[in-house]
C-alpha cells in the first residue's frame, strides 16, 4: 500500500473522495430514480388506456384482428388478444396480435398469467428477447379472454443510459478539477506551512531577527502570529541571557580578581597591620557579593522547579520594616542616604522571612541606584485595601521606558549608578506572587516607590504556623 505523504496530498485526496462520494450519491439517486419514474409513465399511459380497449373489445373474435390495429394506431401501443381455455385456464392462445408478425415473444407471457390466475390487472416491465417492455394485461367479460397492451422501453433506456454516461463523464471531469483544484489549493498551502516550518528552525537555532509574516487571516495565520510573539519573547529572553551573561561575568570578574589580588599583597612580609586589615576588609566585601549572587541564582532555581517552600502566617509588617531600618542603618549611613523609619503597622498572611527578603531587595536597590543625600523611607500601609510594604525614596526616579521592564529577569537599568545581577527584583515579584500579592513601581512627583501588597488574610483552609 502507497503511503500519501504530505499535507497537501492528503488534502487533495480528501478533497477528491469527497466528489467522489458526492457523485456516487447523486448517481445512485438519479439514475434509479430516472429509471423507475419512466417505466412508472410508461405504465400509467397503458392503465389509462386499458379500461376503455377492454369495454370495446368485439364480442365477435372474427372482428379482433382489426380491433386490435386500430386500438394500437390510437395508443400507439402494442395490443394483443388472448383466447383461454375454459377447461385448463392457463392455457392461452394469441388470436390477436397488432404487430402483425409471429407472437412467439408473448405466447407464455408471465404478466398476462398473472392476470389470467388473479382475475385482476396486473402491471409491469418485461424483458423480451433482450429488450424491456412496459406491459399491463387484464381478463375480458366471462374470463374468456385476456388483453395485453405493451410500449417498447428501448428509446426510454437509451435515454437513461445516455443520461448515465454524460453523468459518469461529468463525474470524471469534476474528479480531475477536484484533483487540479485542491493540488493547487493544497500547494499554496503547503507552501505555507513551509515557511512556517523554516522560521520555527530559524528560531529554534536562535536566530530570532527575522519577523514571521504571513498574509492569511485564517488558522495558519493566527498561527504565525502566535510565532512571532513567540519568537519576540524568545530574542527579549535571549537579549536578557546575554546581558545577564555579560553582568554576571562583570560581578564575578571583580571580586575574584580583588581576592585574588589580595591574597598576593596578604602573601607578602613587608605589609603593616592596617593594610592588611584593609586588604581583609575587602575580600570578605567581594565574598559577599559572590554569596549574594549564588545565592540569588539559587533561589532563582529553586522558583523555576517550584522547589521553593514558604511558611505563611500572620506577619507584622512593621516589624519587618524596623528590623530592616536597623539591617541597613550601617549601610546607608556609609552610602550617605537617610534611612527612615515610618510609622505604621498592618498585618499580612505571608512568609515572613521571604517579605524581609523582598524589603532587603527594595531598600537594596534604593540605596544602590540613588546618589548620596537621598532620603529613602521604609513603612507598614496598604494599596487598594491590601496591607502592603512600602520602599519609597526621593532619587532620580527610573526612567519611563524602563518601568515596564524592572521586574524581568537579568534585565539592568543602564546608566547611573546601575549594578548588580538584575536578578532581585524579578526574584522579589516571583515570591510576591507565591505568596498571593503583587510588587508593582509607582512614582509621583519626587517620589519613587516599590510595593510589596499582601493578602491580609489566610486563604479558605488555612490556618496560622
Amino acid at each position: 500500500m502507497i503511503a500519501v505523504r504530505g499535507v497537501g496530498a492528503r488534502l487533495s485526496l480528501a478533497l477528491v473522495l469527497v466528489v467522489a462520494v458526492a457523485l456516487g450519491i447523486v448517481y445512485l439517486i438519479v439514475v434509479p430514480s430516472l429509471e423507475a419514474r419512466l417505466v412508472s409513465s410508461k405504465l400509467d399511459q397503458l392503465r389509462r388506456a386499458l379500461p376503455a380497449v377492454v369495454y370495446a373489445l368485439p364480442s365477435d373474435a372474427f372482428d379482433w384482428p382489426d380491433y386490435v390495429d386500430t386500438v394500437s394506431f390510437r395508443t400507439g401501443a402494442r395490443v394483443v388478444l388472448y383466447d383461454i381455455d375454459s377447461i385448463m385456464p392457463t392455457a392461452m392462445r394469441v388470436v390477436a396480435d397488432s404487430r402483425g408478425a409471429t407472437s412467439q415473444d408473448v405466447a407464455d407471457d408471465g404478466l398476462v398469467l398473472r392476470a389470467i390466475g388473479t382475475g385482476k390487472e396486473v402491471a409491469g416491465s418485461i424483458s423480451h428477447g433482450g429488450s424491456r417492455y412496459a406491459e399491463v394485461a387484464v381478463t375480458g367479460p366471462g374470463r374468456q379472454s385476456a388483453v395485453m397492451l405493451q410500449l417498447s422501453l428501448s428509446e426510454s433506456i437509451s435515454n437513461i443510459r445516455l443520461v448515465e454516461r454524460r453523468l459518469v463523464l461529468a463525474g470524471l471531469i469534476a474528479l480531475v478539477a477536484a484533483l487540479l483544484i485542491g493540488l493547487g489549493g493544497a500547494s499554496v498551502f503547503a507552501r505555507r506551512i513551509r515557511r512556517l516550518e523554516r522560521a520555527a528552525d530559524r528560531i529554534a537555532h536562535g536566530f530570532f531577527d527575522e519577523p514571521v509574516r504571513d498574509r492569511g487571516s485564517d488558522e495558519l495565520g493566527q498561527l504565525a502570529v502566535a510565532f512571532d510573539r513567540m519568537r519576540e519573547r524568545l530574542q527579549g529572553l535571549d537579549g536578557a541571557r546575554r546581558e545577564f551573561i555579560a553582568n554576571a561575568s562583570h560581578e564575578l570578574r571583580t571580586p575574584i580578581f580583588a581576592l585574588s589580588g589580595g591574597l598576593e599583597l596578604l602573601a607578602e612580609e613587608e605589609m603593616d597591620d592596617a593594610t592588611r586589615q584593609g586588604f581583609v576588609a575587602s575580600m570578605r566585601e567581594q565574598t559577599a557579593r559572590l554569596t549574594k549572587l549564588a545565592e540569588e541564582l539559587l533561589d532563582l532555581s529553586r522558583l523555576d522547579a517550584g522547589r521553593l517552600h514558604l511558611e505563611s502566617g500572620t506577619v507584622a509588617l512593621g516589624r519587618i520594616a524596623a528590623e530592616v531600618v536597623e539591617e541597613f542603618a550601617a549601610a546607608a549611613q556609609l552610602s550617605g542616604h537617610e534611612l527612615v523609619l515610618a510609622p505604621g503597622e498592618r498585618d499580612a498572611w505571608a512568609d515572613g522571612e521571604r517579605v524581609r527578603q523582598i524589603a532587603r531587595v527594595f531598600v537594596e536597590n534604593a540605596l544602590r541606584h540613588t546618589p548620596a543625600g537621598t532620603r529613602v523611607v521604609i513603612c507598614a500601609g496598604e494599596r487598594a485595601g491590601e496591607p502592603a510594604l512600602i520602599v519609597r525614596d526621593t532619587g532620580p526616579g527610573i526612567p519611563a521606558e524602563h518601568r515596564g521592564r524592572v521586574f524581568a529577569r537579568f534585565y539592568r537599568v543602564h546608566g547611573g549608578r546601575a549594578s548588580g545581577s538584575g536578578l532581585g527584583l524579578a526574584i522579589a515579584a516571583e515570591l510576591a506572587g507565591r505568596m498571593g500579592g503583587r510588587v508593582t513601581l509607582e512614582q509621583e512627583g519626587d517620589w519613587t516607590a516599590f510595593v510589596l501588597a499582601l493578602p491580609g488574610a489566610p486563604p479558605e483552609g488555612a490556618a496560622d504556623q
